[in-house]
């Protein structure tokens, strides 16, 4: 992996001139497009999901409207429009409105700069299956989807309950403390393509590249998830916390917290944010197939095979697949994996995923800044590969020092339970008084 590190992309020149070009009903008919498809990809990820689970738990899942079921999930939407739609009496109405919408619209504008394929020629005008590009369109990606924070914790907060407060603010830490380690793990992707754009992002990983093995070359795929290894894991660990789903939808346990930040709504406005959940993860799985598997260009077996893989409408195809794929890693993490405790989760993303991160990144500018100036042979990089990999395994599995008043806890007597100590036994003012236990009559 760290060997591969030593070959210099060749962008393309004159990528983002393709864009800005187009009239303004192409541009229209894409942005019409992008959100029909992924209004239909919700409804089919939703039955999706119910029946890869049903199978995993051994049981029918829907099966009744429509062939296969496949009409289960618009039936769900009709009864969530119908329903009755309540506003608490204590809910900032304006606020509590707002908040689905300031949800669902960022998960929308998101896609505008996801690549889907090359240059086609569409209604006459040649014109890239992509809405639009910029420079810093993954940055632009990063500042979007912060938005859908705002919606979450003011939906939590306009609610006027505690449950829903509570949620709201364990799912804005939790969204923020990931995007961190996600915003860290794109620095490596950044720095080996030499660009933020995403479409320049895709084309720096066409080539193919043949690596040494046994003496045999062995032809790659240029991906970044082959390359920069550790930024896939960790943005992959990092945008399934990004994303409040199972086992990390602890803004949702139900035993603490009812129901999460969406406890009080009902209707569309419930229906809004649980449309924002499932493009969330489509966003994060398209960004991953982007970034990392090449974007929309056949895998490397089919290209090779097939010249005309990349060309014309077929790069949907493998875009999608690829993005299907990540969504079923969700839906199979949901129905393999218990919820984690809260602050374990926590710990897990500034104690480990953050650091993690900054180390790697600081061996990627490393290694590049001197492969770069000619100055290491491929030997010595193969060296330093290993050494990092032994780090990054032992800083993973590494188990966390208990704290030594852990040590001291008090464990409650044979027959007796542990109870609130009462205000005048605390010796110290403002000082943690220990428990009381008393026996059972």
């Amino acid at each position: 992996m760290i060997a591969m590190l030593d070959s210099v992309p060749v962008m393309a020149s004159g990528e983002l001139a393709s864009f800005g070009n187009d009239p303004w009903w192409l541009l229209l008919f894409k942005a019409v497009m992008i959100f029909v498809v992924l209004v239909l990809l919700t409804l089919f990820n939703i039955w999706w999901e119910r029946r890869v689970v049903a199978r995993m738990q051994h049981r029918i899942g829907p099966n009744v409207h429509g062939p296969f079921g496949l009409l289960q999930s618009l039936a769900d939407g009709v009864k969530l429009a119908l329903k009755e739609d309540l506003i608490p009496k204590a809910a900032d109405k304006v606020v509590f409105i707002l908040a689905p919408v300031l949800a669902v619209i960022p998960a929308f504008i998101t896609f505008s700069v996801i690549p889907f394929g090359p240059e086609v020629h569409m209604f006459g005008e040649r014109t890239p299956l992509q809405l639009t590009d910029m420079p810093v369109a993954v940055l632009f990606v990063m500042a979007i989807a912060s938005i859908g924070i705002y919606g979450i914790v003011l939906g939590g907060w306009s609610s006027g309950s505690t449950y829903s407060l509570l949620g709201g603010l364990r799912s804005s830490a939790q969204m923020i403390s990931y995007e961190v380690a996600m915003g860290l793990a794109l620095v490596a992707v950044f720095l080996y393509a030499g660009s933020m754009s995403t479409s320049e992002i895709v084309d720096a990983q066409a080539s193919t590249r043949n690596i040494d093995v046994l003496g045999l070359d062995v032809p790659v795929p240029g991906w970044f998830a082959i390359i920069l290894l550790p930024s896939f894991v960790i943005y992959v660990i990092a945008m399934v916390g990004e994303t409040n789903r199972a086992p990390f939808d602890l803004p949702e346990a139900e035993g603490e917290l009812v129901g999460g930040f969406h406890t009080e709504y009902s209707s569309l406005k419930f229906a809004l944010f649980f449309l924002a959940e499932y493009i969330n993860m489509a966003t994060v799985s398209a960004l991953a197939t982007t970034l990392f598997l090449g974007g929309w260009r056949a895998p490397w077996p089919i290209s090779a095979i097939w010249e005309g893989s990349n060309e014309g409408y077929w790069p949907l195809i493998w875009f999608f697949a690829k993005m299907m794929m990540f969504i079923f890693m969700f839906i199979w993490l949901r129905g393999s994996l218990p919820r984690l405790r809260y602050d374990q989760f926590m710990a897990f993303g500034w104690k480990r995923l953050i650091p993690i991160a900054l180390l790697w990144i600081v061996a990627v500018a490393t290694l590049r800044a001197i492969t770069l100036e000619g100055g290491i042979e491929r030997g010595q990089l193969l060296i330093i590969g290993a050494v990092f990999l032994v780090v990054f395994l032992v800083v993973m599995l590494l188990p966390e020092s208990k704290k030594a008043d852990d040590a001291e806890t008090e464990e409650p007597p044979a027959g007796g339970f542990p109870v609130p100590p009462m205000p005048t036994q605390g010796a110290v003012r403002g000082a943690a008084a220990p428990l009381v236990f008393h026996e059972e009559d």
